[in-house]
Formats: C-alpha cells, structure tokens, sequence
C-alpha cells in the first residue's frame, strides 16, 4: 500500500509521529510536512519526504498512484483549503488529486471547540466521501497512559484504511 500522510499544523505531531512509527512494513509512506512539522522528519520509517512548498512532486498528480491520503493532524486551515478546492501547496494538492481520483482521503480534524464554519467544511467534505476523523479518546478503552490513547487512536486510523494491527484490544476481545 502507497500512502500520503501529510502533517499539518503543530498540534497532533506526537499522534502523527506514532501513527508512523507503529506502521507494518507492507505499507509505503510518502510524507508531506509544512514548515511547523519538519521535526517528524527524524522518524527512520519515513522514506520519502516531501515539502509543502513542492508543488510539483509526484502525489500532485493523479497518475501517480497512490492507494490513500491521511491529513494528520489535520488544521482547519487545512481542512478549509481542501473543502474549497484550494491547491496552494503540496497537502492541499495532493488532497485535490484524491478527491478527483476518488481515492480514499482521511481527515484528522485537530481543533477544539469546532466553529460552524469548520462543521460545516466537514459536511461537505463527507458528502464527497472525505473520512473525518479527529483523534477522539474512546474511554471505553480504558487508556492508563498517554501511550496507551495514543495507541488507540492510531488503530482506529489504521482500521480506517484496512491496515492489519494489534495496537489495542477490541471490544469483546
């Protein structure tokens, strides 16, 4: 599997950091980051880098082929931008390609309390298949560290996009 995760803004990057770190080797990272998230560049998983500014890498193209698009965290900067069909950066454009590819593209919304302007982004983007997905605890996990939620939630990002994991237990298990 080819995967595009893009990390915008500075909140949420320990999340995406783990979201990479825990990923089996059977899957390909390409990694987009801005300018406040280049500290995620020292994962040794990441094999491929490229910047916001790169407007003419590989995943701006919708022959490149990649499988899905995960923005983690996801700024609602970010999350306008694509909703609106803004392609000023290589996020915003590759986000652009999956859409008209219609290829699966995932959302991790980071923001707190949500305006309705930001809702109603959302919307739209769900009703063109967009997964929103916003790093929420499940108490029902009953996480007793911060490892622990953070585990979960990148199992339930991993369940979003079919990838085999043991990162909690299941409800039932």
């Amino acid at each position: 599997m080819r995967l595009i995760v893009a990390i915008s803004g500075a909140s949420g990057i320990e999340l995406a950091k783990r979201f990479l770190e825990h990923l089996p080797n059977s899957v390909e990272p390409i990694v987009i980051v801005s300018d406040s998230a280049k500290v995620v560049m020292k994962s040794e998983k990441i094999k491929e880098i490229k910047y916001d500014k790169d407007i003419a890498a590989n995943v701006a193209s919708g022959s490149y082929k990649c499988d899905a698009m995960i923005v983690l965290p996801c700024s609602t900067n970010t999350l306008a931008k694509i909703a609106c069909g803004i392609a000023d950066n290589l996020t915003t454009r590759a986000a652009s390609v999956m859409l008209k590819e219609r290829r699966k593209l995932i959302l991790s919304v980071r923001e707190m309390p949500l305006s309705t302007i930001a809702l109603e982004n959302m919307v739209k983007l769900s009703t063109l298949n967009v997964i929103i997905a916003p790093p929420i605890v499940a108490y029902y996990s009953k996480p007793k560290s911060l490892e622990e939620m953070e585990r979960f939630l990148v199992g339930k990002l991993y369940d979003l996009l079919d990838i085999e994991h043991k990162l909690f237990k299941r409800w039932g298990e």
